[in-house]
């Protein structure tokens, strides 16, 4: 059955959000009138996923993972994504130069970042180049027609009109991203009432509105920021 996906990192591996694309998720949070069920799952890596948007039987998915990398200067996309999330702009990480990647200690991805850009990177970063690799090293440009990069920050704001007051991991964060994902998904105060061995709660809800925003792509009706393409052919754009 086609369907679209929206993926985002937590301890064990991934949180996956599958919505059928036979429901007909609503494009903004301002209709109510069909809002859709979701299935959710926890992966350890992303080759099944991958393998599944390869031969369309998934017909697109988002990822909050950096997809495409800067040769040295900063990503426009993100510069771009800071502008306009406002309150939430810390959230956007400044991407890794690629060379980053290989990379074994902070201290070394630290020294190849200042080799390559002059700039340093920052643990939180750090802790990620992992995820951002297995996504490197499964993406391609022809992959990326269908599954691209989201921020949840960027698609909450998409989504609820409006930049989040309150940060995801605290209880005010939570309810105002669940009051915004009540409007897309009928069952998201079940589904999210669950537990997800090695998963956090706002990782469940970043991936929920990473599905919403991948029905946008499936549909045209997305934003896009960026698209400069970087030095494999990727482009680096956020979609929401």
């Amino acid at each position: 059955m086609p369907s679209v996906v929206g993926i985002d990192g937590c301890r064990v591996g991934w949180v996956v959000v599958t919505v059928p694309l036979h429901e007909a998720v609503p494009l903004s949070g301002r209709d109510t009138s069909e809002a859709a069920s979701a299935a959710v799952r926890v992966v350890t890596d992303l080759s099944e996923v991958v393998a599944d948007l390869q031969a369309s039987r998934t017909t697109a998915g988002t990822i909050d993972i950096p997809i495409g990398l800067p040769g040295r200067d900063p990503r426009a996309v993100d510069i771009e994504a800071r502008k306009r999330l406002g309150p939430r702009r810390s959230s956007v990480f400044p991407a890794p130069v690629r060379p980053v990647l290989a990379a074994g200690t902070y201290d070394e991805a630290c020294a190849i970042s200042r080799g390559v850009c002059g700039r340093g990177i920052s643990q939180q970063l750090f802790n990620i180049v992992p995820k951002i690799r297995e996504v490197d090293d499964l993406q391609s440009p022809a992959l990326q027609q269908r599954f691209v990069e989201m921020h949840p920050e960027l698609s909450f704001t998409e989504l609820a009109g409006a930049p989040m007051q309150f940060h995801k991991s605290t209880t005010e964060g939570r309810a105002e991203r669940l009051l915004a994902l009540r409007t897309v998904f009928r069952d998201i105060d079940t589904v999210c009432g669950a537990r997800w061995r090695g998963t956090r709660p706002d990782d469940v809800l970043d991936a929920f509105v990473g599905a919403w925003t991948a029905r946008r792509f499936a549909a045209g009706a997305h934003l896009q920021l960026g698209g400069a393409l970087d030095e494999t052919g990727l482009r680096m754009e956020m979609i929401a």
